[in-house]
């Protein structure tokens, strides 16, 4: 049995990640996000996709950069789905 690092609970079929070289054991996938995955440094949700990042920091979307006053950053590149 294995203990999850984020609730405790002690899971035949925990599963561990690594992380900036460091083991993390954990009984689902919420408890990995809960503890591993980075906070929008504008509205607070937490970031399981890619993001954008300004220095240090991470945003959710390019809205909430842009509310923090990172004006350039865009969602979406200038190509349309027609031109892909």
């Amino acid at each position: 049995m294995t203990t999850c690092h984020t609730c405790g609970n002690d899971y035949d079929a925990a599963f561990t990640v690594i992380h900036n070289g460091t083991a993390w054991q954990f009984d689902s996938f919420e408890c990995a996000i809960t503890a591993l995955a980075p906070t929008c440094a504008s509205c607070g949700c937490r970031v399981l996709g890619h993001g954008v990042q300004v220095d240090a920091d991470v945003f959710c979307c390019a809205h909430c950069a842009r509310r923090d006053g990172h004006g350039a950053l865009n969602d979406r590149t200038s190509r349309t789905r027609e031109s892909v």
